[in-house]
């Protein structure tokens, strides 16, 4: 009796335990998804057309900022393109933008100095940027390392310019947390300097790199402040001016014709392939198709829609016919307004759209190393365990599953339950040619991008089969 009871019990064991085992069906399931996305990897490697759609959008459409007439004809390319490609929907979706004009190339010059003298600086106006007017402006210098300091320092930097310098700091692996950290100087130092009556501010460049290329991105002007120039100062410049500041004042002559217009219409692009089981069942593909005046935007965000277009284009070459529907949205505005994503938002929630997953690439067309992950508290536990279940499909290409931030123009839409999931490639070297005139089609790796879009379409492909 005893001998039996404890046969029933190992019995009871191994049959309780068959639920933590793979069953010789589920190794077949997971054998067929390890074959599929060889498969994707291999479409993408040898039929992708990314690489061919990126050198067109830079090279010959150029810099897209918001409101130009190249991001006018950027809109109509991609829209041309995704006609093309069979799908099932593509739509212009109205949106209005912000319109900055850059005005004439910038100028700013050390005009005094007890050790240099005088010197030319590299600089570029910041997104948003009011000018100084044809004469320009002249200011003693103050260097401060944070919003704070400007705070404390506090009426004594009236009627001069701030010069905002505070490093990305270096030993944060990932150069976006580093980013993350010093970005608010940029985004936000003209209008406190403002407040305290500074004339200017001058910021150093978002990178690591030290070289004499200025950076520029978005600032903008709190309500009621009045709006003062602002100019990205490159890293070597901005070593070079704390030196000059140990040595006694330091005067610098500031010039710009930057100005905000009227806002213009603009658009955003959507193409998708509708669901054959489950339409109201959203999958995004995404990045933003504005760039900066300066380079021609190939890394930031230009890689980002052709991967996103690349991977409804594949799926259609291997003639894979989804569940769900899979969506393509190129989005305007990213840089200096987000109007592109507010609109789309808007019109999602208004139509009781669900998304049940969206994908963002806008961290650069480098080596993928996997993806971030996002959602509301309330289903993100549950949400993030089943994608990591997938894991050991990925990890064959280099791919990790972790927590994190998305992208900025799918983040809205967390408001529906779903993942939001951005693309993340390798870092390092993503913010040296972020914002910059160099961020230009030959410094694309055409496998890497290729890469990006068989990751991208990898996890397109499991979503879409499992569900979230």
């Amino acid at each position: 009796m005893v001998r039996k009871t404890h046969l029933g019990s190992i019995l009871f064991l191994f049959l309780g335990l068959g639920s933590f085992f793979p069953t010789p069906v589920q190794g077949q399931v997971k054998d067929e998804d390890a074959l599929y996305i060889r498969k994707i990897y291999d479409a993408a490697l040898t039929q992708g057309q990314s690489y061919v759609w990126l050198e067109y959008l830079t090279n010959r459409i150029g810099a897209r900022l918001s409101g130009s007439p190249q991001a006018a004809a950027a809109v109509e390319y991609v829209r041309q393109v995704l006609d093309t490609l069979a799908l099932d929907r593509v739509e212009l979706q109205p949106c209005v933008v912000p319109h900055w004009d850059r005005g004439e190339k910038e100028q700013a010059r050390i005009v005094y100095s007890p050790k240099i003298g005088s010197q030319d600086l590299h600089v570029l106006a910041l997104g948003n940027s009011q000018g100084t007017g044809p004469m320009g402006i002249t200011g003693e210098v103050v260097e401060v390392r944070s919003l704070d300091e400007v705070d404390r320092l506090g009426a004594s930097v009236a009627g001069k310019i701030v010069f905002f310098n505070r490093p990305l700091d270096p030993t944060q692996i990932n150069t976006f947390n580093a980013y993350g950290g010093a970005v608010d100087q940029r985004g936000s130092g003209a209008s406190r300097a403002s407040k305290y009556g500074a004339i200017g501010v001058l910021v150093r460049s978002m990178t690591t790199r030290l070289d004499d290329v200025p950076h520029t991105g978005g600032m903008y002007y709190e309500a009621g402040v009045n709006p003062i120039p602002a100019f990205g100062l490159s890293t070597n410049d901005s070593e070079l001016l704390h030196r000059v500041l140990q040595e006694g004042p330091v005067r610098v002559f500031m010039r710009n014709t930057s100005r905000m217009l009227d806002p213009k219409p603009s658009h955003n692009v959507i193409g998708e392939i509708k669901g054959s089981e489950r339409p109201d069942e959203i999958i995004l593909v995404g990045g933003h198709l504005d760039s900066w005046v300066v380079g021609t935007g190939a890394h930031d965000d230009g890689a980002g829609c052709v991967q996103a277009m690349d991977v409804l284009w594949l799926l259609r070459q291997m003639g894979y016919t989804p569940k769900r529907t899979i969506r393509c949205v190129l989005f305007m505005n990213e840089e200096n307004g987000g109007a592109g994503a507010a609109a789309y938002a808007k019109a999602s929630d208004d139509k009781k759209e669900r998304h049940i997953a969206g994908i963002e690439s806008d961290r650069g067309g480098f080596t993928p190393r996997g993806f971030t992950c996002e959602a509301e508290d309330a289903v993100f536990e549950g949400k993030f365990k089943k994608i990591l279940a997938w894991s050991d499909l990925l990890e064959p290409y280099g791919l990790s599953i972790k927590k994190g931030g998305s992208g900025a123009d799918i983040s809205r839409l967390k408001s529906q339950k779903g993942l939001m999931i951005g693309f993340e490639p390798v870092t390092q070297r993503y913010f040296d040619v972020h914002h910059t005139d160099i961020d230009r089609f030959d410094t694309v790796n055409k496998r890497e991008l290729e890469l990006g879009v068989a990751a991208m379409a990898s996890l397109v492909y499991l979503l879409d089969k499992y569900g979230m």
